[in-house]
C-alpha cells in the first residue's frame, strides 16, 4: 500500500515561487502531480519515471516547472516558478507502483493512489 502525503502548498504572489513535495513515493514506479480548478477536472502537470528519471510536462508548465526526487526516492518534489494566477488550484500527488506506457502520464485512471492535496493560490 501507498500512503502519500503533500506539503509545501500556500499563497504567493504572480512571479513568485513554491515547492511542494510528495512523501511515501519510495515504492512507486511512477509519480505524478495532478492539479484542480473549482469546477474543473485534474489536470496532468508533470510525471516522472522514478528508475530512468524521466520527466514529462503539460505545456502549460515547460519552462516553470520542475519535477524532481529524493535521491532515495521517498519523495517527490515539484518545483514551481514564475507562478501565474491560473496556477492556482488544488495540487495532488498520485503514484503508479506497476509499469506502463508513458504515453498516458496525464490521465487520472493511469494512477493507483493519491494523495489529499494541497492549495496553492497565486495572486496578482
Amino acid at each position: 500500500q501507498v500512503h502519500l502525503v503533500e506539503s509545501g502548498g500556500g499563497s504567493v504572489q504572480a512571479g513568485g515561487s513554491l515547492r511542494l513535495s510528495c512523501g511515501g513515493t519510495g515504492s512507486s514506479r511512477f509519480v505524478a502531480w495532478f492539479r484542480q480548478k473549482p469546477g474543473q477536472g485534474r489536470e496532468g502537470v508533470a510525471n516522472i519515471d522514478a528508475r530512468v528519471r524521466e520527466t514529462h510536462y503539460a505545456d502549460s508548465v515547460k519552462g516553470r516547472f520542475t519535477i524532481s526526487q529524493a535521491d532515495d526516492k521517498t519523495t517527490t518534489y515539484l518545483q514551481m516558478n514564475s507562478l501565474q494566477t491560473e496556477d492556482s488550484g488544488i495540487y495532488v500527488c498520485a503514484a503508479r507502483t506497476k509499469s506502463g506506457e508513458t504515453l498516458f502520464w496525464d490521465g487520472e485512471s493511469w494512477y493507483q493512489y493519491w494523495g489529499q492535496g494541497t492549495q496553492v493560490t497565486v495572486s496578482s
